[in-house]
Parts: structure tokens; C-alpha cells; sequence
């Protein structure tokens, strides 16, 4: 016999661990090739991992709960055979780093963990993994910091994510450690008390990532908010007239979103600032335009598919990688890499009738776009001939930037071009 190991692979540019959601097979069970072993989460995202061989799982090397890293040795398979199967990540010479349950450490290891590196070394009376300690490493953050970073694993370990948004919270904006740790980790929270007949429930891990990301947001970005008003009646009545034909020629919904989208993207191609990041004082003009669309669940979370290279996009291109990412949101099979990568966000009030509303930046970009509800409203028509009183199709375009690298010229420009765009749609269009 032999054994097959059974890694954690590559998920998405930029991802490099997970946690181990749901083991869906035990010790013991046959598998067969494709076979779906383990649930991982990965931010947002739900994803399977599935077998390359057939066989029986012999070992599993995470609980469930426990964070592995991309190329991890997750799980043991015994195949038939004589020799020990190689995994991918073996033939390709990559190093495998294997993490032992927390459970298995002696309680004298425990006390003190040490990593060397460069004659350097963290210790910490708190469980970290390698990859936490190499980033304590780098960027210098002191054991007493990482005492007080409140994880968001299991039994409150530290993961990549809990670390960065903690470096983002204050270190690359300029703050000092101990100024930051008053702002951020050591902020007063407010005594909260229970009456008889109060409900009292966890957060799930999604709505605890999205809690985490938005408290994050506010304290990294100054948010400034701007509004302008938007007459959609000609898109409103192109739509009428091509969506049934549209459906029944491609079999896809068109809906307001896509044509929002390639607006936005032609928007950002004339206003590159927008299209940015800030890493501390520097700032990070991408090359991409790649817009996510914050998306409602049926469980009530809130999750950020991206449309790659939106400027590049048809306006059919872009209403089918709408209604895809829209409908493999709802039925939770969106893949890690469709949600990374982003540049730039749109969200959609007027889905729940909301006339405007305050959006919160996804970082690490600096501005988001929240769209409002369509009304007919009785509105002044200015024409050659004098003014008049018309019904039109009108809603409310509200942009929060970031007031670090966006003031509110460039941000008016920017919204101002986007009802410029909106506006001209031409009645005529063919897609």
C-alpha cells in the first residue's frame, strides 16, 4: 500500500491559508478520484477540496477550525501501490510546511514558542504559527502587540488576516505602535447588559470577517460622502423595450447593474486616481479595472464578487458575468478567486427601495458607489424653447472616498462624469 498526501492547494492570487470548515469524509471512508474530502473557508468564500487518487483516508492533520496554509499536508490517503505517492507540491519541489494540532502541544510548549529567523525571535505565551511569527518578523510587531490582537480562529488564534488588518489599522498610515494600540486595540467598548426573553447568538465567521473588514475601514480611511441626482429615463426605457428579446436570444436578465458597471469602468479609465490603493504614504494606481458588486445572501451576509476587466467588457459581456456571479453568490459556489482583486465596488440600495445610504469602503481600495432606487418624479426639463414640468426616471448616486488621496473635487468630477454617462444612453443601442 501506499500513501497519498493530500495538500491544501492554491485558491486565488494572494491567498495563502484557510480554515478547515467541514471534514465531509472520516477516517476510514473509501475515496474515490474527485471525491470532495474537506469544506475550507477562505475570507468569504466556501470552497471543497477534492481527492486525486483513490483509497482510503487514513489521517486528517487539521480539526475542524484550525488554519492551514496553502501547500499544507491536510489529509492522508492509502492507495494501492508499493511506494509513497508524491503530492503536486512535492514533484514541484515546493517546501511543505506542516502545522501540529494545537492540541498536540505539550502545555511546556505552549508557554514558549520560539522561531528563529535571521538571529531574530518571537516568543509569545500564545499559540502563533509560522507563517504569524514571519510576519511579526518583518514588520516588527512586538509580543506584547500580538498579546492583545484579538483572533479570529479558533479558541482566538491569529490568522494572516486578523494581523493585516491590524497592520493596516494603524502601522502603515504612520501611527506609532503605542499610539495605534490606544486607537485600535485598546479602544473602550461599551458594557452591554441582557434583559429577561433577549436572544443571545454568536456571529457566524462570515458576518465576524465582514464586522472585522468594516470597523477596519473606518478607522484606516478618513470617509468622505458625495450625492448627485441621476435622470435614467432613457435606460429605463431601453430596457422595457430589449429585455424580453434579450432573454429570449441569450437567455439572460438584463438588468440596471451592468449598465452601471460600464459606466463606472469608462468613469475610472478617465479618473485613474480613483482606481487606486494607498499603501501608507505611497500610493497604488492599478493598472486593472476590476469592480466588484456587493451582493446580499439569502442568510443575510453581504459578499463581493468581482467582474475582471470591466472596462474590456461588452455591455452583454458584462450583464452575463453579472447574472453568473449573482447567481453562484446565492448558491454559495462562488471560487476564492472571484472575489479577489478588486478595485474598485459598486452596491445597489434600490434593491430594497433604499432611496441613498452611506457606503463603507472595501479596502484596500478608496471609494465605492452606492446606487439608489429609480423613482418617477416630476422634474424641470429645460429645453430651446423655455422650462417644463416632466415625469422622468430618477435615482440618487452617493460615492464615499477615502479624504487621504480623494478631495471632493476629484470626487465630484468623478460622480458628475458617471450621470454624464448615465444620462447619454442611448435609446438606440444594440447588444
Amino acid at each position: 500500500m501506499a500513501k497519498y498526501e493530500l495538500v491544501l492547494p492554491k485558491m486565488g492570487e494572494g491567498i495563502i491559508e484557510a480554515t478547515i470548515n467541514k471534514w465531509l469524509k472520516e477516517v476510514g471512508d473509501s475515496i474515490s478520484e474527485d471525491d470532495a474530502i474537506v469544506e475550507v473557508a477562505t475570507d468569504k468564500v466556501d470552497s471543497e477540496v477534492p481527492s486525486s487518487v483513490d483509497g482510503v483516508l487514513k489521517q486528517l492533520m487539521f480539526n475542524e477550525g484550525d488554519i492551514a496554509q496553502v501547500g499544507d499536508v491536510i489529509a492522508i490517503i492509502e492507495t494501492e501501490g508499493g511506494e509513497t505517492t508524491q503530492t503536486d507540491s512535492e514533484k514541484n519541489e515546493i517546501e511543505i510546511v506542516n502545522l501540529k494540532d494545537e492540541n498536540s502541544i505539550s502545555s511546556t510548549q505552549k508557554k514558549e514558542i520560539e522561531v528563529d529567523n535571521s538571529s531574530k525571535s518571537v516568543k509569545s505565551k500564545r499559540y502563533l504559527s509560522p507563517l504569524i511569527k514571519s510576519i511579526a518578523l518583518k514588520d516588527e510587531i512586538s509580543v506584547n502587540e500580538l498579546e492583545d490582537i484579538r483572533g479570529s480562529g479558533k479558541d482566538n488564534r491569529l490568522t494572516k488576516r486578523d494581523v493585516i488588518a491590524y497592520l493596516e489599522g494603524g502601522r502603515k498610515s504612520g501611527i506609532k505602535s503605542q499610539e495605534k494600540e490606544t486607537i485600535g486595540q485598546k479602544m473602550q467598548l461599551p458594557t452591554i447588559t441582557t434583559s429577561d426573553g433577549d436572544e443571545v447568538f454568536e456571529m457566524d465567521r462570515m458576518r465576524k470577517l465582514i464586522a472585522d473588514h468594516m470597523v477596519m475601514s473606518t478607522k484606516v480611511s478618513p470617509h468622505v460622502t458625495s450625492f448627485i441626482d441621476v435622470d435614467v429615463t432613457n435606460i429605463v426605457s431601453w430596457r422595457n423595450k430589449v429585455k424580453e428579446q434579450i432573454l429570449k436570444r441569450e437567455g439572460e436578465k438584463i438588468t440596471f447593474t451592468p449598465i452601471f458597471i460600464n459606466a463606472v469602468a469608462q468613469a475610472l479609465k478617465e479618473y485613474p486616481q480613483v482606481n487606486a490603493s494607498l499603501d501608507g504614504y505611497k500610493v497604488i494606481i492599478r493598472k486593472k479595472i476590476n469592480i466588484g458588486m456587493a451582493a446580499a445572501l439569502p442568510n443575510g451576509n453581504l459578499i463581493v464578487p468581482v467582474i475582471k476587466d470591466a472596462d474590456q467588457k461588452s455591455l452583454l459581456a458584462t450583464a452575463k458575468a453579472v447574472n453568473d456571479l449573482a447567481k453562484r453568490s446565492r448558491e454559495n459556489k462562488l471560487q476564492p478567486d472571484d472575489i479577489q482583486g478588486g478595485t474598485f465596488t459598486l452596491t445597489n440600495f434600490g434593491s430594497f427601495d433604499s432611496l441613498s445610504g452611506t457606503p463603507i469602503i472595501n479596502q484596500p481600495q478608496v471609494a465605492i458607489l452606492g446606487v439608489g432606487a429609480i423613482r418617477k418624479k416630476p422634474v424641470v426639463i429645460e429645453s430651446p424653447t423655455g422650462d417644463m414640468i416632466g415625469i422622468r426616471s430618477i435615482m440618487i448616486l452617493s460615492m464615499a472616498y477615502d479624504h487621504r488621496i480623494v478631495d471632493g473635487a476629484l470626487g465630484g468630477m468623478f460622480l458628475r462624469r458617471i450621470k454624464q454617462l448615465l444620462e447619454s444612453f442611448d435609446l438606440n443601442t444594440v447588444i
